[in-house]
């Protein structure tokens, strides 16, 4: 019996040891739910067909998937808060994919000239603001 106590003061020091010198934990930022905490890109940098997409979405299109330019929910909330029809999505192709694949651009305000856009290259689990 007391081998069994000594063991488990033993466990208890260990776990209270690991705790106090780990670091505190902290609510999430939407810097911390992008992924990267200076997440951004440059057009220049972007895959060309994410280039493509974004030339599209200067002018107006046309776009080529049905569902482009159609409302972004932001239900993950990994974009700043909106009111409802906001943000727009548009596909990014993906060579060699059968479907949309799980790029995406989506941009926040005017249709033709939006005051932001985002790259997502992970179906929205991380976005890199899109700067010029």
């Amino acid at each position: 019996m007391a081998r069994i106590a000594a063991v488990k003061f033993a466990l208890t020091s260990l776990l209270l040891a690991a705790a106090a010198t780990a670091s505190p934990v902290q609510a999430r930022t939407w810097t911390d739910r992008t992924g990267d905490s200076s997440a951004a890109v440059q057009v220049g940098q972007l895959p060309p067909q994410a280039r493509v997409t974004y030339g599209l979405i200067r002018q107006g299109g046309p776009f080529p998937y049905d569902k482009d330019g159609t409302v972004f929910g932001n239900r993950e909330r990994r974009l700043p808060a909106a009111k409802r029809g906001y943000y727009r999505e548009y596909t990014v192709g993906t060579p060699g994919s059968r479907d949309r694949g799980a790029r995406r651009i989506v941009c926040g305000g005017p249709e033709r000239v939006p005051h932001m856009c985002y790259y997502t290259a992970d179906h929205y689990a991380s976005f890199r603001q899109i700067v010029e």
